[in-house]
């Protein structure tokens, strides 16, 4: 490597008195292409250095393997005490890039995994640039093990959530900064984009004063829990991707799988594009099996689903936990709840199978249209007597215990009757609630994975689980015939729900 010529390059440049932290950029790209040919650097990806993503990406192949953030000469590169968005960033970058340089062109340090492993200086920031050429092999030396990093294998719940809580947090910034911009564009006369609709249709159906902030926190987590969750389902775990995320996830549930299909498909934002493939990078490079060894399984005690979600907030926002109110009911508590109310319903009502009771009434049903007068229009419809509803469903925790107890009761009596069983009489009896949109994924995945785990085999229609993504204590509005895509999906999904909690009262 021509460290002398690198010099000689950004001392002219900065005599001129006219740079820009950008005008280095070549000269550092050149630099950092002399390392490995096999090593693609590629200088401010596309469409993602306006909304705070590294200034250089470093790959192998396809996949992304180191990052760079280059600041201008005169920067401390450690410090970062100008401006508080700058600490935030580097904070955001050492938790979700596990081989990252931050340097300002003399200046180099090392992050590896969250920690500063080297720091090298190779000449002093004075008029004329003196350069320390006995630095010069140090630095050569560290840049080919930069290069030559080896892929990631995680193997412990506390490193795989730091990654993803690393992911996540990169993604928010994306997807907020993003937002601000497509949303001072569109005041000045360019057409909404994908992100904005999305935003609105979330803003008028679900949490009304929600800012950008807000939502592209929910969003990120939701993209990160989302494909954690699709990642449990996986069956290759040589290989995953956003595609590979879509055709994971349980056909039964319309919205997240229109969730899905945006972050798979090609409308997904390019500033967003990235840093979710290198997520699904972090999954591909992670043992699910060693992580999930203490957590135990989605049909007995310790669900994996609810107690890696504690491991993983406590990374991404510990805060969080607190202001949602993201605190969960101890599996045992549950068990003796739902026993209990299986027991009122047999000792107190009558109904000898209790929670697996297959009885039914009928009832006027709400069409969600409007008769001549204007009125809401209703049907005589046969329902199940006994209706399960949880208006605060969080992860799912008080549903799946139920459905582990009628499977027990259902295949003690009738094993051979469970799918036609489940499709018939339990998934048009379950009912949830929730309005944080990774509870609701996580949700989702864990019900489908336990009914599949205790034998369900469905059908090549199978009924939409009754999860839904909603405001449990407003009225569902009317669905705007203008939206479109994911927007129309949030909508509809609120819709729905007020449908489905009409039918319960």
């Amino acid at each position: 490597m021509d460290f002398q010529g690198y010099l000689s390059e950004i001392r002219a440049l900065y005599a001129s008195g006219q740079t820009t932290e950008h005008s280095f950029r070549p000269a550092l790209a050149k630099l950092f292409a002399s390392i490995d040919p096999a090593i693609t650097v590629i200088n401010e990806p596309k469409h993602i250095t306006d909304v705070g993503a590294p200034d250089f990406v470093f790959q192998r192949g396809d996949v992304a393997i180191g990052w760079c953030e280059a600041k201008d000469i005169g920067k401390d590169v450690r410090k970062f005490a100008a401006n508080d968005y700058s600490k935030g960033q580097k904070e955001r970058y050492r938790k979700g890039l596990p081989n990252l340089i931050y340097t300002n062109g003399l200046d180099f340090e090392f992050i590896c995994d969250g920690e500063a492993v080297d720091f090298i200086t190779i000449a002093d920031l004075i008029p004329t640039m003196p350069a320390r050429p006995d630095t010069f092999a140090l630095l050569e030396n560290r840049l080919r093990d930069f290069a030559h990093v080896t892929l990631l294998s995680i193997t412990s719940s506390k490193r795989l959530a730091e990654m993803m809580a690393g992911k996540a947090a990169i993604i928010k910034d994306i997807m907020g900064r993003a937002l601000v911009s497509d949303m001072k564009a569109k005041e000045a006369g360019k057409s909404a984009t994908d992100l904005i609709g999305q935003y609105e249709a979330f803003k008028a159906n679900l949490i009304h004063d929600i800012t950008v902030d807000e939502f592209a926190d929910i969003y990120a987590e939701t993209i990160a829990y989302g494909l954690f969750a699709a990642r449990l389902h996986d069956k290759t775990p040589a290989t995953f991707t956003r595609g590979e995320a879509l055709e994971l996830l349980p056909k039964s549930n319309p919205f997240l799988r229109e969730l899905f299909i945006y972050i798979a498909g090609p409308n997904l934002d390019e500033r967003l594009r990235r840093v979710i493939d290198e997520l699904c990078n972090v999954f591909c490079a992670t043992n699910m099996e060693q992580v999930l060894r203490h957590f135990g399984k989605v049909t007995a005690r310790q669900d994996p689903f609810l107690h890696f979600y504690e491991v993983f907030l406590a990374e991404y926002n510990p805060a969080k936990r607190k202001a949602r109110g993201v605190w969960y009911t101890p599996e045992p508590v549950v068990n003796f709840i739902v026993r209990a109310v299986d027991d009122v319903l047999k000792s107190e009502f009558g109904l000898a199978d209790g929670l697996a009771d297959t009885s039914r009434i009928s009832i006027d049903w709400d069409t969600g249209q409007t008769d001549k007068k204007g009125k809401p229009a209703t049907v005589k419809k046969e329902v199940h007597r006994v209706q399960i509803l949880d208006p605060a469903t969080g992860t799912g925790t008080f549903l799946a215990e139920a459905i582990k107890l009628i499977a027990e009761r259902i295949k003690g009596h009738a094993p051979g009757n469970w799918s036609n069983y489940v499709e018939e009489n339990l998934i048009p009896r379950i009912h949830g609630f929730e309005l944080l949109m990774a509870s609701y994924a996580m949700c989702h995945m864990k019900l489908d994975m336990i009914l599949t785990g205790l034998g369900y085999k469905p059908t090549a229609k199978p009924p939409r689980l009754g999860v839904y993504l909603t405001n449990s204590l407003e009225e569902g509005e009317r669905v705007e015939q203008t939206l479109f895509g994911l927007s129309r999906a949030i909508a509809e999904e609120a819709k729905a729900a007020r449908l489905r909690g009409q039918s319960l009262t």
